[in-house]
């Protein structure tokens, strides 16, 4: 009896590894949200990594989070630091281009718990009277991260926060915009 169950056990894990092999090894998360703002109010927001702290989802996680800047306030160069708990983990965010108005494209390395690099973009679009913002984040999945994958969704787990930050630029944009 024992021996089945360990070979089926084997069979489980088998049929797991391969599955795995065959994902993609690509992902792509996006989320937008039109805002009731012109890009010129919003833009700042993203562009400057001090101010994150007022709409990103992960800020709020380890209240005793260590964060660090480097290089000019904002804009290209301008670059943000993090070390936290277990939520947050560990990384770097260092801004690559920004072009006021249009694009914010970001080096987004992770150090803790997985090491990785997330190529991270935000564009920013007339739309109506207002101003759509896209945030998508891509990589590459290791053959460990194909494995995680099979059992968390990478993209209801990091898009879900991407709303969530996404909501609160929309309501401090829009009340910034009001004034």
């Amino acid at each position: 009896m024992i021996k089945k169950i360990l070979l089926l056990l084997v069979a489980i894990i088998a049929v797991i590894l391969v599955v795995a092999a065959f994902q993609p090894a690509e992902f792509r998360i996006t989320r937008s949200v039109t805002i009731a703002a012109p890009a010129a109010v919003i833009f700042p927001e993203v562009n400057d990594f001090h101010r994150w702290a007022a709409w990103s989802p992960w800020e709020k996680l380890d209240p005793a989070m260590k964060r660090t800047f480097e290089g000019p306030a904002a804009g290209v160069g301008a670059a943000y630091a993090w070390e936290g708990n277990s939520d947050v983990g560990a990384g770097k965010m260092t801004i690559a281009e920004s072009r006021p108005a249009e694009v914010i494209r970001i080096k987004l390395e992770f150090f803790k718990p997985m090491p990785g690099l997330c190529p991270t973009e935000f564009t920013f679009r007339p739309e109506g009277a207002g101003t759509n913002v896209t945030w998508t984040m891509s990589g590459t999945k290791n053959y460990g991260s194909k494995v995680f994958c099979l059992f968390m969704n990478m993209d209801k787990m990091v898009g879900g926060d991407f709303e969530k930050g996404l909501a609160t630029l929309k309501t401090n944009s829009e009340a910034a915009a009001k004034k």
